[in-house]
């Protein structure tokens, strides 16, 4: 197991983080980086550590076991869809859940390994699409079917498989901690 940090079988680790995100429906967008700290990965993306402004948009950069896990309190996907930027050296692993979209990419020094919807693996890309499909059986997809499916919550699931192959776990003691915070405002789809 890459990461050696969650036994196989489960994706309850992350049932708390996924809850957190979820009223009606699901709005969360984190980013799991190796070996950064939370400065290092903010100024990656172009966030200054500070405050948050008026609109309450920004990104929260928490220490975790293994890197730094990055949080955005707000709708742009930016810990997403930069991705290829905090995996500069390293490794990112993010997951985007939101009314319309579900979806996991995983990159290694800027290059896209796989990404892949939660509910459409069979439209999986990347330089190595295929890389996690027995880490994927382990945590309860469903592969042998025509349409692959998480068999749980797909969300909770690829949260799982984030830590387990970018090898940095956020324990809910570690969120419950203050976060370096920095507005998103400045950065595009927000302004």
């Amino acid at each position: 197991m890459e990461g050696g940090l969650m036994s196989s079988a489960t994706a309850a680790p992350y049932e708390w983080l996924y809850q957190e995100f979820t009223t009606d429906t699901t709005w969360l967008c984190v980013s799991f980086v190796r070996d950064l700290s939370p400065e290092a990965a903010l100024q990656r993306i172009s966030v200054t550590p500070g405050t948050l402004d008026d609109s309450g948009f920004g990104i929260g950069a928490y220490a975790a076991r293994g890197g730094t896990a990055l949080i955005e309190y707000g709708w742009g996907g930016i810990v997403y869809y930069r991705s290829d930027l905090l995996s500069g050296g390293t490794t990112s692993a993010a997951v985007f859940a939101n009314i319309n979209n579900d979806d996991f990419a995983y990159y290694v020094d800027g290059q896209l390994i796989t990404t892949f919807g939660l509910h459409s693996y069979g439209y999986r890309r990347g330089a190595s699409p295929d890389q996690f499909q027995s880490d994927l059986g382990d945590l309860g997809m469903r592969l042998d079917d025509e349409e692959p499916y998480f068999v749980d919550n797909p969300v909770s699931s690829a949260l799982a498989l984030a830590e387990r192959v970018s090898g940095v776990h956020l324990p809910r003691a570690h969120y419950a901690r203050d976060a370096l915070i920095g507005a998103v405002g400045h950065l595009d789809p927000y302004r």
